[in-house]
């Protein structure tokens, strides 16, 4: 690996992949580094329910208290909020540009959430796409 490459990307952080997983092939803990490192801290971060956490009950956006509830421009409204500060609050390595409510897939209770962001020390745009079940998953198949 070039090693300027590695030290212009060093600030965007490396750690453990999430999910927690193991190569299969010498046994060592899977990481995860720079870009990939970044959106799977936002996956973790929307994810996270608020008090979840034993020693940082705060940490999470708390979007999941959205779920079940009628899927208007008050609910999106509330959700792009939600999200904004917990990425604000937690991921210290990007800016938040914008959040949208990208679709939405009332049928099935689907929102998708486009989340537009820099990187704080290079001012690089990239995106991420968070989508947001507001109906209870199941594993049954719908019967026909």
């Amino acid at each position: 690996m070039d090693n300027t490459a590695h030290n212009e990307t060093a600030f965007l952080g490396s750690g453990w992949a999430f999910p927690v997983s193991f190569s299969a092939d010498n046994y060592m803990l899977n990481l995860s580094a720079n870009e990939t490192n970044i959106n799977e801290s936002i996956n973790v971060i929307l994810n996270t329910r608020k008090g979840e956490r034993t020693l940082e009950s705060e940490f999470g956006s708390g979007i999941q208290q959205f779920m079940f509830r009628k899927i208007d421009s008050t609910l999106k409204g509330e959700i792009i909020e939600a999200i904004k500060f917990a990425l604000l609050r937690y991921e210290p390595r990007i800016l938040v540009q914008d959040v949208k409510v990208a679709s939405t897939d009332i049928a099935n209770g689907t929102i998708e959430i486009l989340i537009s962001y820099i990187y704080s020390k290079t001012n690089t745009r990239h995106n991420y796409v968070f989508p947001f079940y507001v109906k209870e998953g199941t594993n049954l198949d719908k019967k026909k």
